[in-house]
């Protein structure tokens, strides 16, 4: 008899956990969870459902650990098993910028709705969130820093604890967040990524606009699937929940009838990251000046169309990622930039407000506006087809010596697969030299980013030592290798300064020492005096001064460094 009255109390206690509502729900759509809030919710979920277990991950820049919430009908939480079922793994992230904290409300209603039975998720699906990425942006809390948005009353900070946007931070890792990312993502192995955002733009009727995974970008049947069949059924199933959702809007104030052009998801962005391994993403932006409750149930909407789009897919989406993996494996060319193709477009209905003008009252000058008293519809052009640029040739493999342990250490966290030498080795290898580029005046997220590159490539026979690192390009790591590895990659980690040490010319001489031994040089190396006659020849300024050609001999010479603007990742090429 006391059994049986303890088990009532524990379902009725239960039971009064499940129908507890949010701050969101309590404020009547006017408010968001801090982040203390949002883990207790999914903390309790996990006390009362078998179907969620809540886990920590790994660390962040703000001293909190990265919480890991999974979500399966089961209740079975093996993620390979999950793989092996051929169920749809879909990571949802949120609070990536807290100050656009749909995602988190939406998340928290939607795994409560799960456990209420409320909705369901179909069984040849598995949810993965994680709470809250930006903790230490989301501790920093108040009303002002979105200027631009409504809503909600109190919200987070863009930059983390060190004050970097994590949505740039996914090949670079300098935050302790962006690592343990990096955990989570290649223990889920995700088939969809959703990560929720709030625009920041132009004054348009639509609730909900989405970015998606570059179709070209992505590549294979996959992206083309994901074009053809994916992507509608998805924007076809929002409307039919009363959210007609409109690709991103990619502008401010140009007017529409230029057209619109599809988001470049550069491998910084989570995105732009995924694609590199083979997963479909997606980054649904709501629009900064709808209520706040709007947004959230827009959120709450897409992430139902995603689930039931993926279980109704889930056989095609989980056989042409496994089949792009393999061609990952054996392509032997990657481009590493694109560029829109203006040549080819279709068109997307665009819901919009007509702009007009009036005078300011802050400057009294003239002001643009958008009236919604005058709402229009028009079919745009959409510009959606990207060219491939800067297409690379896979080597059979990389060969990275071991103190750039920096980009050793990211590449082991993205689970690539390689051996060290056993020995001191000396072999040919096509190594790479920097002959030009240009680096960003200002910092931009803690880096002078390099840009503009430019090289030239020579076979030469390079001393290798016990315990570096060879990588074969054999494995599905391989856009990934060669997205960051070649230097002329937009987000490479060249491109992110880790390997700006080899820029700088570490010995040197004095041009009173050198005169004697430059005279010897040029009686002991063949040619080089024809070819500091020519250069003489071509350029006059060069001709009249002694430190320029006393450069160049040394730059010709045994004497100058080999290391010097010479890239420390080279490459064993057929």
């Amino acid at each position: 008899m006391k059994l049986h009255f303890l088990t009532v109390f524990i379902l009725i206690i239960a039971s009064n956990c499940i129908a507890q509502q949010c701050r969101f729900e309590k404020s009547n759509g006017k408010e968001t969870a801090t982040y203390f809030e949002a883990i207790e919710w999914y903390k309790q979920l996990d006390k009362i459902s078998p179907k969620v277990l809540v886990k920590e991950m790994g660390a962040t820049d703000a001293g909190y650990p990265l919480h890991l919430v999974l979500v399966s009908n089961d209740a079975a939480f093996n993620i390979a098993q999950w793989h092996k079922q051929h169920k749809v793994v879909i990571l949802i992230n949120n609070g990536i910028h807290p100050g656009e904290p749909d995602g988190i409300d939406a998340s928290m209603l939607l795994v409560r709705d799960i456990v209420n039975k409320k909705i369901t998720i179909p069984n040849n699906v598995a949810l993965a969130f994680i709470p809250v990425y930006n903790i230490g942006g989301s501790l920093n809390r108040g009303p002002f820093s979105r200027v631009n948005q409504n809503g909600p009353l109190e919200y987070g900070f863009r930059g983390n604890s060190e004050n970097l946007d994590l949505n740039r931070d996914f090949t670079k890792c300098d935050s302790k967040e962006a690592k343990s990312f990096t955990e989570i993502f290649h223990l889920l192995d995700p088939d969809i990524l959703i990560d929720n955002h709030v625009s920041d733009g132009a004054d348009y009727q639509h609730t909900m606009t989405l970015i998606t995974t570059q179709y070209d970008k992505l590549g294979g049947q996959l992206g083309k699937w994901l074009q053809q069949s994916f992507e509608p059924q998805v924007y076809k199933n929002m409307s039919e929940k009363g959210w007609g959702m409109i690709p991103y809007v990619n502008f401010e104030t140009a007017s529409v009838d230029n057209g619109m052009e599809m988001f470049y998801d550069s491998p910084r962005y989570s995105s732009g990251y995924a694609a590199l391994f083979g997963t479909i993403s997606f980054i649904p932006e709501t629009h900064m000046l709808k209520p706040y409750a709007d947004r959230v149930k827009s959120t709450y909407a897409l992430m139902q169309a995603m689930i039931t789009t993926a279980s109704t897919n889930a056989d095609s989406l989980v056989t042409l990622r496994n089949q792009l993996k393999k061609e990952i494996i054996s392509k032997q060319t990657f481009p590493i930039s694109f560029s829109v193709d203006s040549s080819k477009f279709g068109y997307t209905t665009f819901k919009g407000y007509e702009q007009a003008y009036t005078t300011s009252e802050a400057t009294g000058l003239q002001k643009m506006y958008y009236d919604r008293n005058k709402p229009f519809t028009k079919s745009v052009k959409y510009y959606n087809v990207f060219k491939p640029g800067n297409t690379i040739s896979k080597p059979v493999a990389y060969i990275i010596p071991q103190g750039w342990y920096s980009v050793i250490d990211l590449l082991k966290l993205n689970k690539v697969e390689m051996r060290r030498f056993t020995a001191d080795t000396c072999f040919e290898v096509e190594a790479y030299h920097i002959s030009d580029f240009k680096s960003y005046p200002k910092p931009y997220e803690k880096h002078h980013k390099n840009f503009s590159v430019n090289l030239s490539a020579r076979n030469e026979k390079v001393k290798f030592l016990k315990g570096d690192y060879f990588i074969l390009l054999n494995q599905t790591a391989n856009r990934y290798l060669v997205e960051t590895l070649e230097p002329t990659g937009d987000d490479s980690f060249f491109s992110w300064n880790f390997f700006d040490a080899v820029l700088q010319q570490k010995e040197g001489y004095s041009d009173y020492r050198w005169e004697d031994i430059a005279a010897q040089v040029l009686k002991t190396k063949p040619g080089l005096q024809q070819k500091l006659n020519e250069k003489k020849l071509a350029d006059s300024m060069f001709a009249n001064s002694s430190s320029a050609q006393l450069d160049f001999i040394y730059k010709n010479s045994p004497y100058y460094e080999p290391a010097h603007l010479r890239y420390p990742v080279f490459r064993l090429v057929q």
